[in-house]
This record gives structure tokens, C-alpha cells and sequence, in this order.
């Protein structure tokens, strides 16, 4: 969905299934996240696989990092675009030793494994999706600290205090009798 309008929509249909509980491998740890492998031809010349594998991407993308470790890549989903099929495959990554600095990688199937084919898509228009894909200027001057707490700075022309018109009491007016430290009486 963008704007209230529905951009991308796929029905896929799943011909072949296989559970974790059937493969009786070592699994990942909950809330890692995957590393996306896209195989085949269509993903690339085809636009409808294109647009699914942007929702792919966008299903399974997780939160966004700054870096990531070596040893945190852990999990990989692959999808490979074959005769009018797909099929999801799910990796753990076990890094063995190699005798150099770099790991050997080795994939093991975890599991689950589908295989999907494509039965409706809709996809929306081209104009649509180019307007979905336009970067969203950031307001300036607008901030958000640690607690998600918006913080806006403003910017005003130099005022001058002197001539501000305040609420005058009468217990702050000057007597005629007084003296003030700065104008002495020299009457």
C-alpha cells in the first residue's frame, strides 16, 4: 500500500511444503536477521518477478543495520525463479576453518522449504510507482532525541528588549523620592 492506493499485490500458491520439524536440524536464533539470495533470470528481465522480488525484500528485510559482523550472518534465504516456479530455500551458514584468515562457508538445509507458483498479480501503474519511489524530503530543522521525542529549532530576526512592552505593576515603579544606583539626584 501507498497513499491509501494498492501497489504490488501476489497470490502465491504453495505446491510442496517441508516443515522444520521434518528436516531435525540445528536452527537459527529468533531475530536474526537473513541474508536475501535471489537466483535466476526472471528476477532480473521479468517485471512481475521484479516487483515480487521487492516485496520479498521488503517482507523479509528486518531492521536496517549500520554493519554487520561476519559471525552474524548466520541465516539465508534463497529464491530461485525456475520454469515458472519458485523456490524458497532456507540456510543456516556454518563458517568452518580454512587455514587462512577467512572462513570456509558451508550451507545446511534448515528449512522451511517451499515451492511456490505464481496463480494473480496485480501490480500498479507505472506512474504510481515511480511516485512511490521518490525520496521524501527531510523537514528541516526537526529532530528526534533517544526517547522518539520531536525537537524543533526556530529561527527568528534579533529583537530588541528595550522597547518590549511589559505588564507594568505598581509595586515595581520607581517613587520620585528614590535614588537608583544609576542616576544619582543631583537636584
Amino acid at each position: 500500500m501507498f497513499d491509501f492506493h494498492l501497489l504490488d499485490m501476489f497470490e502465491l500458491g504453495i505446491e510442496s511444503f517441508v516443515s522444520l520439524r521434518n528436516l531435525k536440524t540445528d536452527m537459527c536464533p529468533e531475530g536474526t536477521k537473513p541474508l536475501l539470495v535471489f537466483a535466476g533470470e526472471l528476477f532480473e528481465t521479468d517485471r512481475e518477478h521484479q516487483r515480487l522480488r521487492n516485496l520479498l525484500t521488503d517482507f523479509f528485510c528486518g531492521p536496517r543495520v549500520s554493519a554487520v559482523r561476519l559471525a552474524g550472518l548466520e541465516h539465508v534465504l534463497h529464491f530461485t525463479a525456475l520454469e515458472g516456479r519458485i523456490y524458497m530455500r532456507s540456510y543456516k551458514v556454518l563458517l568452518k576453518k580454512s587455514g587462512c584468515r577467512t572462513p570456509r562457508i558451508q550451507l545446511q538445509d534448515m528449512g522451511p522449504s517451499l515451492d511456490f507458483v505464481m496463480r494473480r498479480s496485480h501490480m500498479a501503474s507505472d506512474d504510481l510507482y515511480r511516485t512511490t519511489h521518490r525520496g521524501v524530503k527531510p523537514k528541516k530543522n526537526i529532530s528526534h532525541d533517544a526517547f522518539g521525542t520531536r525537537l524543533g529549532r526556530l529561527h527568528m530576526q534579533k529583537q530588541n528588549l528595550d522597547k518590549l512592552q511589559t505588564r507594568k505593576m505598581k509595586g515595581l515603579r520607581k517613587r520620585r523620592g528614590e535614588q537608583t544606583a544609576e542616576t544619582p539626584a543631583d537636584r
